[in-house]
């Protein structure tokens, strides 16, 4: 599973840098993650570790160890030190091993070593030890130019160098929450939306991943749900399929929800709630709370889709008010007033029933607003689906087909999507990595530097966008190398008006989109 990079919502595992890594280290044992954890940092890169490590490993290169003259020590020295990593010093435990073994430091030395390499930010120490440490080797027959290379990958962890202690940690934490997730998907599901809001994916995108791993999830209900994601029998598995459980969402996704009403709604429900007004005479929710879980189709065990529900909540709340739209608030009223002739005829048929009204049914793409707007999720469409056709007339291709291993080096494409995540780490300069996702699937974009100052404004607030760029392959690695954005943020509006099409490319649409409901998350 983690070789093939499927570890979203796996602990430390699941930015684009890791998961573009894991392919090519193809962790196969325990230690294995501990290197995945510390090769993927800023630094080791800076001190050229993570190419000769990785040709190492995959037989790309022989693994060699350079040795000491005769006299200054065995010559396996440094195999006893680094053979578990094929040469390639990797840890602050090497360099400081190195510095005693092969370079003839203290130990006090080599914990001075440590401290600098630690502040070096704040500091910048570290070159004082250069010579030193290159004249150690050397005196003790190593040749120069292998010493000064050791140097310079000590100096790769001068500003973001891991402990091999601390990467064991984060390992174990890894091969904890992947066992999980490849076992029990439904149980990492359940667990980790109930832990938001935590790493690089929101609950869409987590949701997404557990199904096209065949978790059955179903919606928010109001008597169903708990607070917290739960789990229920699920239905019948087709033959041969693992038998799994069902995730049922919690009332904890349903934007504006106040949690300690909500508790109190799990513990009253007994036999389960057989109307709005039902629930209503239990609890006292206020109606902005009875308009949320309407909002989110929290009502269907009830008979009532969203809209039906949305009329239902308006209405028992103008009747409670002493209005006219209920039965019960117009004879209220009747009953009230000093008007014998009508208190006369108050209890007859006449007020007995509120007229039904047949609401028409919501169109797909604004259900799918909808359930993005309420939960941050929908469980019935992705919003780039309904954008397809229109989309294809265009030239954009759905992202899947960016992943074509019989496309061309190089070749250009077109793809849209919404925006999962923009990275653009302090140590890349000036990189931006960008995540889109379609019904199909995620294309990773890399945006140089010039591409993004062209198209920082668009970027950086996108919504809804597409790139168009050059496929880059890797073996089982795939980017995009954006050349070119487009901005389609403002055709979100059109999903709730049941039509979609593609305007101008000024996107002046006029009417604002609820930026909230198509969420990504920055990392900067």
């Amino acid at each position: 599973m983690l070789a093939r990079a499927d570890s979203v919502g796996v602990f430390q595992v699941e930015s684009r840098a890791q998961m573009a890594m894991l392919p090519r280290l193809r962790p196969r044992e325990f230690y294995d993650l501990v290197v995945q954890v510390a090769i993927v940092r800023p630094r080791p890169n800076d001190g050229d570790m993570v190419h000769p490590y990785l040709r190492r490993r995959n037989n790309e290169e022989p693994v060699t160890y350079p040795e000491p003259h005769p006299d200054h020590g065995p010559k396996d020295e440094l195999f006893a030190l680094l053979h578990r990593t094929y040469g390639v010093p990797l840890f602050q435990e090497h360099a400081m091993q190195i510095a005693i073994t092969a370079a003839g430091f203290s130990p006090a030395e080599a914990d001075g070593l440590r401290r600098a390499m630690a502040t070096f930010r704040h500091v910048g120490t570290i070159g004082s030890y250069e010579a030193k440490f290159v004249g150690g080797m050397t005196a003790r027959g190593y040749d120069r130019a292998f010493a000064e290379r050791c140097f310079a990958q000590i100096r790769g962890f001068s500003t973001y160098g891991f402990p091999e202690s601390h990467a064991a940690s984060f390992a174990l934490l890894v091969y904890a929450s992947a066992w999980l997730k490849c076992r029990h998907p439904d149980v990492f599901l359940a667990a980790i939306l109930n832990a938001q809001p935590m790493g690089f994916y929101q609950p869409a995108q987590l949701v997404r991943d557990a199904r096209a791993h065949g978790v059955e999830v179903r919606g928010v209900d109001v008597n169903a749900s708990a607070w917290d994601c739960t789990l229920e029998p699920a239905s019948e598995a087709p033959p041969g399929a693992p038998r799994r459980l069902a995730v049922r969402l919690g009332l904890r996704l349903v934007s504006g929800l106040p949690e300690a009403p909500m508790h109190r709604l799990v513990t009253l429900r007994a036999n389960g709630y057989a109307s709005i007004e039902g629930l209503q005479a239990a609890l006292g929710l206020p109606r902005a709370a009875l308009e949320r879980l309407a909002e989110a189709n929290a009502f269907r065990s009830l008979g009532l889709d969203r809209r039906a529900a949305l009329w239902a909540v308006r209405t028992l709340d103008r009747g409670r008010a002493g209005g006219a739209a209920t039965a019960e608030g117009r004879r209220a009223q009747l009953l009230e007033a000093p008007l014998p002739l009508f208190a006369l005829h108050a209890d007859d048929g006449l007020f007995r029933h509120e007229p039904s009204v047949d609401l028409p049914t919501m169109p797909p793409s604004e259900a799918v607003a909808e359930d993005y707007t309420a939960t941050g999720l929908s469980l019935t469409g992705h919003p780039v689906a309904f954008f397809r056709t229109r989309l294809a007339r265009i030239g954009v291709v759905p992202t899947r087909d960016h992943l074509d291993p019989t496309l061309a080096r190089d070749a250009r494409l077109s793809v849209a999507g919404l925006v999962l995540t923009r990275q653009r780490p302090g140590t890349a300069k000036g990189v931006v990595f960008l995540t889109l996702e379609d019904e199909t699937g995620i294309a990773n974009v890399i945006v140089w530097k010039s591409v993004f100052e062209a198209n920082r404004h668009v970027a950086m607030t996108a919504r809804f966008l597409a790139v168009q760029g050059r496929v880059q392959r890797s073996g089982a690695v795939v980017h995009l190398i954006a050349e070119r954005f487009r901005d389609l943020t403002g055709e979100l509006r059109h999903l709730r008006e049941g039509g979609v099409r593609l305007g101008p490319e000024t996107n002046d649409f006029g009417a604002p989109v609820d930026r909230r409901a198509f969420r990504s998350r920055d990392f900067h």
